[in-house]
């Protein structure tokens, strides 16, 4: 109550407050909520002058309104928030791959840079003036945008458990990344490198590469198991991680972990491959095949040579002694095969742009070469278009054919009026703009306008007071800053019909492990982002969890269709779970 009030002037509970205290500052108090304790959450706030406090205040009390007041409780710092988001939230729900680079974008830029940043002050403007400092320094710009990316994982996650209101690496500039051309080898350059890789051992390691295309981890890591002679097939199941090793000898060496004489690898030698695409049959040339029976004959022979040093694992590619190949090592494999055959330096990545180029000189479908390449569904539209290079055969090819049908006899041209492959002279241009919905923090990309505002309505319909809008963006920049994980952009509404779903986790001896959660569950189809499964009644499969939990998911547009396969989907997990061997998973 203002000082000078009468008492008839009280205002009504929880409404805000502004009075003069004692220490002749001006006090504010408003209530935004209420907090764990059912007590009202009123936040206090202080000025010199009336007008002051008035305007914060106002401020508070439109904040609270919107829904974006920021929760009670510990007050962060980036680096305090980095240090818990990247160890406690992060860390067991990742792969230990990304864990890594998200180690070193946190505890050797972010928190140097910016730490000291109170959490709801940190402004874009903090974060573009960083990049900028960082690229100065010499760091390179696709590691500065591999740090924005990493600082806007971390501060979706803070903002969704609402200790910030907004995220300022959504609104910042990402750095610009120029990706370098990378010019594939030639068919001659490849028929040298299979000639000198015959003179080695693991030949069949870089045929395979140079054939099929297939990722480092996932050659280093493939088993006798996933090669099936007799239809001559190569399963793709698994990739190999890097090793981390620590001190074998107490941190007496005086070296790093990894060249410590008693160095020990704190890390399983391989995961399994990350998505569904991924784990693929890829079929493999009459040639290549005999290769790998030779090189498994020639294996067995060095299994004798070594005698009781020999670890067996059953890996492909092996040390002389039986351990899976090192990373590190293979990839100074391939730089000293390069000088060797003549060929000019590249990455071994480049070996995949040289499959999947080949793959477009043949003219193999795109359907194929997404099988081939593991690329899933929603990207590899993408994918293609960043390993598949014109080179001079498919440019000739491709001018021939330009040249065969505009400078060809009126009579040999035949576009039937109204085919699919007639362009009507009205046919909108592709718009580079892409409409994104944000829904809550979480954006849903369209290329209409129309259909992002249909959705942001729909929105706030179900979820009256939750903050939703609609952002313009280029579609360039949509792609840069989603990266490796693009979500395609929506052509329509998204279907508003249930997916139904249904989870289960079973331990190595086929007990259930999450017994106190939910077993189904159902959420609109169109806040579900893999829209695979709207159209369809019923999807499941298991998987094996890197603990050796193994899990059953089911989901579908069918409810009764769902349960009755959540039922078949737990049976085979509970096998799985007791029988690894049978499915093809690693034992531990």
């Amino acid at each position: 109550m203002t000082r000078g009030a009468t008492a008839n002037s009280r205002q009504p509970n929880g409404a805000s407050s502004i009075y003069l205290g004692k220490d002749s500052r001006w006090h504010g108090r408003v209530t935004v909520g209420v907090k764990d304790d059912g007590k009202p959450d009123r936040r206090h706030v202080s000025r010199k002058t009336r007008a002051e406090v008035t305007k914060v205040v106002r401020e508070l009390e439109r904040q609270r309104d919107k829904g974006s007041v920021r929760k009670a409780g510990q007050s962060w710092t980036l680096e305090t928030w980095l240090t818990h988001w990247v160890e406690n939230i992060a860390a067991p729900n990742v792969s230990e791959n990304t864990i890594d680079g998200y180690r070193v974008a946190v505890n050797h830029h972010l928190i140097p840079g910016l730490g000291a940043h109170r959490l709801e002050k940190l402004e874009p403007e903090h974060l573009e003036r960083f990049y900028k400092k960082m690229q100065e320094a010499g760091s390179a710009a696709g590691t500065a945008h591999q740090v924005h990316r990493t600082l806007r994982t971390a501060l979706n996650e803070a903002v969704r458990r609402g200790h910030a209101i907004q995220n300022p690496a959504t609104i910042a500039k990402a750095p610009r990344l120029e990706e370098d051309e990378v010019e594939p080898y030639s068919v001659e350059e490849v028929q040298r490198l299979l000639a000198e890789a015959g003179k080695h051992r693991n030949a069949a390691r870089w045929v395979i590469a140079l054939a099929l295309g297939l990722r480092q981890g996932e050659v280093l890591g493939m088993h006798w198991t996933d090669v099936d002679f007799e239809l001559g097939v190569i399963r793709v199941r698994r990739g190999r991680l890097r090793p981390r090793y620590e001190h074998g000898c107490g941190d007496r060496c005086g070296r790093k972990p990894g060249f410590c004489p008693k160095k020990i690898n704190v890390r399983r030698e391989t995961k399994n491959v990350k998505s569904r695409a991924g784990q693929r049959p890829i079929g493999v040339p009459d040639e290549l095949m005999a290769l790998l029976r030779r090189h498994k004959d020639g294996q067995s022979r060095e299994r004798a040579l070594a005698r009781d040093l020999w670890t067996e694992k059953g890996y492909v590619f092996t040390s002389p002694v039986g351990h899976p190949l090192n990373p590190n090592t293979d990839f100074h494999r391939w730089k000293d095969l390069l000088k060797a055959a003549g060929v000019r330096d590249g990455r071994l990545h480049d070996a995949r742009h040289t499959a999947a180029t080949v793959l477009l000189i043949l003219g193999i479908s795109d359907a194929v070469v997404d099988s081939i390449m593991g690329w899933e569904p929603g990207k590899s539209a993408r994918m293609r278009r960043r390993y598949q290079h014109m080179t001079g055969p498919v440019l000739q090819q491709t001018a021939a054919k330009i040249g065969a049908l505009l400078w060809a006899a009126p009579a040999d041209v035949a576009l039937e009026a109204g085919s699919d492959s007639a362009v009507s002279p009205g046919s909108a241009l592709v718009d580079s703009a892409v409409y994104l919905a944000d829904l809550g923090g979480r954006r849903l990309a369209f290329a209409s306008r129309e259909h992002a505002e249909q959705v942001v309505t729909q929105w706030g319909e179900d979820r009256p007071g939750q903050a939703a809008q609609v952002e313009h963006m280029e579609r360039e920049q949509w792609e840069d800053e989603v990266g490796d994980g693009i979500r395609s952009i929506r052509q329509e509404i998204p279907d508003r019909r249930l997916v139904h779903h249904a989870h289960a986790v079973f331990l190595a001896g086929g007990e259930r492990l999450n017994v106190g959660g939910p077993a189904q569950w159902s959420t609109w189809a169109w806040e579900f982002e893999p829209d695979v499964y709207t159209d369809l009644p019923v999807r499941w499969h298991t998987s094996r969890r890197p603990g050796q939990e193994v899990e059953a998911q089911v989901r579908g547009a069918d409810k009764d269709a769902v349960s009755s396969a959540y039922v078949e989907a737990c049976a085979q997990a509970v096998d799985r779970a007791r029988n690894p061997g049978t499915y093809g998973d690693e034992q531990r």
